[in-house]
């Protein structure tokens, strides 16, 4: 017992794996997407709706996944649902990287969907699980900040084995991201614990209820969606996914298809933005701290309207600078903030519930986007009506959430 409490609280050690947890199912899972979708269109001859389609037919497996990986983990526990969600990640993306037409691609894509999702929401719970409210924010904003180092990586990976491989450079891409994955579902086996008192530990940070799935509290849950505040929430949330998902898939294939960049200076884009992307969390959510979840929620929300602007814009390349700072430093911010909101207004029993709710109606706006967006792009031929389309309804966001009243708990 004292091995884990000194110097080192063994809460730091989950964190740790659910760090490689939001690095292999989100960052390496679905937003690699993003950069190898420019050659698996060439190779696959995918025009831009049926690009969305891939997209969307992995929200849809993260969407169900949302929906039944609480009463899954109820059964086995957290630590064996994220490894084994890993694990149907892992071989699914095996499966793409063989994948020859659209129709084997989109049912594997969707399991990939199904894994990186049941591997993320119970990941979120054995925070609430390992740390007490006063360092509960700080181990999440390490958590999320796992997809920027997978962009990161992605970034500079995929154009290197292009470069090398060719035509099937993004199937070599699909292979080395689904061992990295198979090799973080064998990590967090090992490493995972449901609850500290396995270890003989208390929470850090002060007490924290143990896991349990939102099925187990009905009336709190009943009571926590009776409130308006919550619906409107919700409306954000999916206002969020939609715009923010155009971006992360589509943003390299504009680079290259609409504005003629190599590849390569694309990757150089899209790395910067996961390097960014590792402030957004810390940044925001102690900026909402300070000023209120609203104002916080606004000021992200208008400085995405500006980035998703300037790539429809077409202006030179100095525009582009901006809008992936823009975007890069406030794309993890919304679900930082929102996660603070949901405890705000839900209270520390509710506050899973609250969250489940409002990230079921976020992945609707998750899986609508990129078919709006690819159906835009294969009417008018480029993408700049998509980002247009984006930068409108992040726009409208920034303006509703000054109208967000959630009250303040200490």
């Amino acid at each position: 017992m004292g091995l884990f409490q000194r110097p080192v609280h063994y809460a730091w050690v989950i964190v740790a794996g659910g760090l490689l947890t939001t690095f292999a199912a989100l960052g390496l899972g679905r937003f690699a997407l993003g950069m190898l979708l420019p050659s698996m269109a060439a190779d696959l001859h995918l025009g831009y709706a049926r690009m969305g389609l891939v997209g969307t037919a992995n929200f849809v497996g993260y969407l169900i996944a949302v929906l039944a990986s609480g009463i899954v983990a109820a059964r086995i526990g957290p630590r064996r649902m994220v490894a084994g969600a890993l694990l149907l990640a892992g071989v699914s993306l095996v499966g793409v990287s063989r994948a020859g037409s659209l129709g084997s691609l989109l049912v594997l894509y969707f399991l990939t969907g199904l894994g990186s999702g049941a591997a993320n929401v119970p990941m979120m719970s054995l925070v609430a699980a390992w740390f007490g409210s006063r360092a509960r924010g700080r181990a999440a904003g390490f958590i999320v900040s796992g997809s920027g180092f997978a962009i990161l990586l992605t970034g500079w990976l995929v154009p290197l084995l292009n470069l090398r491989q060719g035509a099937s450079g993004w199937r070599a891409s699909w292979l080395v991201i689904a061992a990295v994955i198979l090799c973080v579902a064998a990590i967090d086996a090992v490493i995972l614990r449901d609850r500290p008192a396995d270890l003989g530990l208390t929470p850090h940070g002060g007490e924290a209820a143990s896991y349990s799935p939102p099925a187990h509290h009905p009336r709190g849950i009943g009571a926590v969606l009776r409130r308006g505040v919550l619906w409107y929430l919700g409306l954000l949330y999916f206002l969020f996914g939609f715009t923010y998902v155009i971006a992360a898939t589509f943003m390299v294939t504009s680079l290259v298809r609409d504005r003629g960049f190599p590849e390569s200076v694309a990757g150089t884009f899209w790395s910067a933005v996961g390097a960014l992307s590792l402030l957004s969390g810390p940044i925001f959510g102690t900026l909402s701290d300070r000023i209120g979840r609203r104002g916080g929620l606004a000021i992200v929300f208008g400085l995405q309207s500006l980035a998703y602007a300037l790539f429809a814009s077409g202006l030179p390349g100095w525009s582009l600078v901006i809008a992936v700072g823009c975007y890069g430093l406030t794309v993890w911010s919304v679900p930082s903030i929102m996660t603070a909101v949901a405890a705000d207004l839900a209270g520390p029993q509710n506050a899973a519930a609250a969250f489940g709710f409002i990230t079921f109606i976020f992945g609707l706006g998750q899986m609508a986007g990129p078919v709006a967006a690819g159906a835009l792009a294969e009417v008018s031929g480029h993408f700049a009506s998509s980002f247009a389309l984006a930068a409108a309804f992040a726009g409208l966001a920034a303006i509703l959430s000054l109208l967000l009243r959630v009250p303040r708990r200490e």
